[in-house]
């Protein structure tokens, strides 16, 4: 009789936890347009940890002409990071590569094995927002060469591709796995991104998604994100390689 007056457990809240891992970030303070300082850094992390995030893997830009990171300037900063989520006793694992800006420098940087992966040696790039690459199959291929694995940032929210899906099919075809940034599917970055971000998952184009996180409106989108049906498709049936990070 009594067991009728029982409290039912709450239902576990939707979020990130089936995959576990974030692979681009810019949560690194003071290196980049992502976190500025280190309060700005640990808030971003205690936001990843409410969505179900056990582990992160930063990414800063590492751009010719903007953000001239390196290595070292990237893991000074990293140590800084740990420390403050220790500090703060946030159960919180972290790594960091970069998000490389395909420029004139980065071949140089490739074939120098100056560059920092992640995962199975997966190395992560980006394209110009305005003009299309004239030698991205190329540029997959030497990566490739030099013994990493080559993987696309926010293929979405380039406009170049929006005419049609061929272009993600034919670089998928050569081995460059692709990652949608998952406020995408929100409308953070306006319909045209929106609708093809949906176009991706429907059509199995999709092997990573990253928060691309630079600040609290980005925490607020990821969010969000949760529930769009494409990202409940995306965390309960889809084979994300964020698992194996």
């Amino acid at each position: 009789m009594f067991g009728l007056f029982k409290k039912k457990k709450p239902t576990p809240e939707f979020n990130f936890s089936n995959i576990g891992t974030d692979m681009h970030s810019h949560i690194i303070p003071g290196i980049d347009d992502g976190a500025q300082t280190l309060s700005d850094a640990l808030m971003l992390a205690r936001k990843f940890k409410q969505l179900g995030y056990r582990k992160l893997i930063a990414t800063p830009h590492i751009m010719a002409d903007y953000f001239r990171n390196t290595p070292d300037t990237i893991n000074r900063a990293l140590d800084v990071l740990r420390k403050g989520l220790l500090e703060i006793q946030l159960d919180l694992e972290i790594e960091a590569a970069a998000e490389y800006y395909l420029d004139e420098t980065l071949e140089r940087k490739i074939r120098k094995k100056e560059v920092l992966t992640f995962g199975s040696n997966y190395l992560l790039f980006e394209l110009s927002y305005i003009n299309p690459p004239q030698n991205l199959f190329d540029f997959i291929k030497l990566i490739q060469d030099c013994g990493y694995k080559p993987v696309l940032a926010h293929p979405e929210r380039y406009p170049y591709y929006y005419s049609s899906l061929e272009s993600y099919h034919q670089i998928r075809e050569t081995g460059c796995l692709l990652q949608l940034n998952s406020i995408a599917l929100t409308g953070y970055y306006g319909k045209g991104a929106a609708k093809v971000a949906d176009e991706m998952v429907e059509h199995h184009l999709v092997d990573f998604i990253g928060s691309d996180m630079h600040h609290l409106k980005h925490a607020a989108a990821l969010a969000e994100s949760l529930n769009t049906p494409a990202m409940q498709r995306l965390l309960t049936t889809h084979q994300l390689n964020n698992v194996l990070l």
